[in-house]
């Protein structure tokens, strides 16, 4: 499975809130390791990774996972929630408050 995180980068050259907080809790949870690629959507360059990749998957918000699997086609995930329920916890794992 590969995972890429896709941020986005304000005309003032910052995160998003959402970003942030969303990088926040990944890191909180001991979960950023899971995460194979971040890329940046940033709203100064319409060609920057991000900006690309979300066009090509029509995504309009930010922060968004594409979670990957061999032989499947690539899931998009723009609620950290339902990411962190569907992909990285484990069947059975049930997290605490």
């Amino acid at each position: 499975m590969k995972i890429t995180l896709v941020k986005k980068v304000l005309a003032d050259g910052s995160l998003c809130k959402k970003c942030r907080d969303v990088q926040a809790r990944l890191e909180e949870k001991g979960q950023l390791s899971r995460i194979g690629r971040t890329l940046i959507a940033d709203v100064r360059d319409p060609q920057s990774a991000g900006i690309k990749i979300a066009r090509q998957y029509k995504v309009e918000r930010a922060p968004f996972f594409i979670v990957e699997r061999e032989g499947r086609e690539a899931e998009i995930y723009t609620i950290y929630a339902k990411f962190a329920k569907e992909v990285l916890q484990p069947a059975g794992q049930v997290e605490s408050c």
